[in-house]
């Protein structure tokens, strides 16, 4: 039976997507390996980046010939870059190499923590917006700055939970939630998750959907991992649109006092005219 959750789907850049899970493509075991994980997670959206991808024979590159079958989306991204200009390039020679025109900005100065050069990636998104490009940038957990993202023209902004592959999940769940709460573009959490109760609780902060590669690909099951993670992500967004209940400091019984009660051992006479 289909439920009114099968038609959730999210759109970025006019494209629809029934799963709200974006897989990364590095560090599996084994290719064999990584097609289980997609097959058990159905993610639509994979992302890799540029420089791990000979541009030269796509058709035949270590990474897509595996998936060349298979109706995906690629979101290939600009990991490596260390400026806008860098970026940009890396942009426009994936598009000529006919890897679409969705592209993840990924720009770091700083090879200890990965963290995303705000900066710089403003200056990048708002080139390739300029040039067609639907722009999907990875940056900090902060509220302005994701909001000056949307506002230069991204289809989607991925803010990390935490840095790069550390499994730390989100560590600042306030910012995460005020980022959805006034983003009119769709927020996807991207980076520092360890596992699918992080997927959940981004989903629940409101995000439109989550980035995961390492807690996948080095799990000790990927494949497994992989459905936890799709899963995770369709209770959390189940549980979001469903509402909470509010936060309360004292108990709050889930049983009236109406009616016959016990107390010490004795029945109670209640008035009932």
């Amino acid at each position: 039976m289909q439920s009114e959750w099968d038609n959730d789907e999210l759109i970025i850049g006019g494209e629809r997507l029934k799963s709200r899970f974006f897989l990364g493509t590095g560090r599996f075991p084994s290719p064999a390996v990584f097609q289980m994980a997609l097959d058990a997670c159905g993610a639509e959206v994979l992302t890799f980046a540029v420089r791990r991808v000979n541009l030269d024979f796509v058709e035949d590159d270590s990474i897509l010939q595996h998936i060349s079958d298979r109706s995906l989306t690629y979101l290939p991204n600009t990991s490596g870059a260390g400026n806008a200009d860098e970026a940009v390039r890396i942009a426009r020679l994936a598009r000529a190499a006919g890897l679409g025109n969705w592209i993840k900005v990924e720009i770091s100065a700083d090879d200890r923590t990965l963290l995303p050069d705000p900066i710089e990636t403003l200056r990048a998104t708002e080139r390739l917006v300029k040039e067609d490009f639907i722009v999907l940038p990875y940056t900090s957990d902060d509220p302005i700055l994701c909001r000056r993202l949307e506002e230069a023209g991204a289809a989607a902004v991925m803010p990390g939970g935490a840095p790069i592959g550390t499994g730390l999940g989100i560590l600042n769940p306030y910012n995460i939630g005020l980022i959805c709460e006034q983003a009119k573009v769709p927020i996807i959490v991207d980076a520092g998750l360890g596992s699918a109760q992080d997927a959940v609780q981004a989903m629940e902060l409101g995000a439109a959907g989550v980035l995961a590669n390492t807690p996948v690909a080095k799990a000790q099951d990927p494949v497994a991992m992989a459905q936890a993670m799709a899963l995770a992500i369709r209770a959390g967004r189940m549980a979001y649109l469903a509402g909470r209940i509010s936060r309360k400091k004292y108990a709050s019984a889930s049983s009236t006092r109406d009616g016959v009660l016990f107390h010490s051992g004795q029945k109670e006479s209640v008035d009932v005219g």
